[in-house]
């Protein structure tokens, strides 16, 4: 009797589900072609320019003292030479501390400004969804099968709503942050 209703009840949820309509979005690709991700990716690239220059200066910083100690270090008392031993393990901490401080600063920096751009994306699918009596969305690029038939694809209604140009691919937006990439490596 179990193994009927068993049955009965996977055969009522299979064809309840078959009835139901069903969207695909790429979610990833959506938030990446949105406008707003290349503004996101040029905050990040000045930020990230501004740290790594700090970096730069404080590693130069450290390495002209190290060979200067190097240099030096013979004609030097032993506590002259402790002193300045100390001052280059205090620097070369605060040199581990800026570089844990500071990945995690532009990763708190990327959260911040990317998530506007998720819920924007979320938000606007849902009102999609919504719209076109589709009850469950599903992200494209995390399906390993899905019978496109069966199926909307919200992406072209999404990209509209979200003012994502036509042309606008992936490979455009690597493009451009290739290109950004360059800019601040100059």
């Amino acid at each position: 009797m179990k193994k009927i209703m068993l049955i009965a009840a996977m055969a009522l949820i299979a064809i309840s589900a078959s009835a139901q309509k069903i969207g695909i979005v790429n979610y990833e690709e959506l938030c990446t072609l949105m406008p707003e991700y290349m503004d996101a990716q040029r905050t990040i690239a000045a930020v990230s320019k501004e740290t790594g220059d700090t970096f730069q200066e404080m590693a130069n910083e450290f390495q002209n003292k190290r060979t200067a100690y190097d240099q030096k270090q013979s004609t030097w008392t032993a506590s002259v030479k402790e002193a300045k031993q100390k001052e280059l393990a205090d620097m070369q901490q605060r040199l581990q501390e800026f570089q844990q401080t500071a990945y995690q600063e532009l990763q708190d920096k990327q959260n911040e400004l990317l998530l506007p751009i998720r819920e924007k994306a979320i938000n606007a699918i849902k009102e999609l969804a919504k719209a076109q009596g589709i009850v469950v969305v599903l992200d494209a690029s995390q399906l390993l099968y899905f019978d496109e038939e069966n199926t909307v694809d919200l992406m072209p209604l999404v990209r509209t709503a979200l003012g994502i140009p036509e042309g606008r691919t992936l490979e455009t937006v690597q493009e451009e942050i290739s290109a950004l990439q360059l800019q601040f490596a100059n």
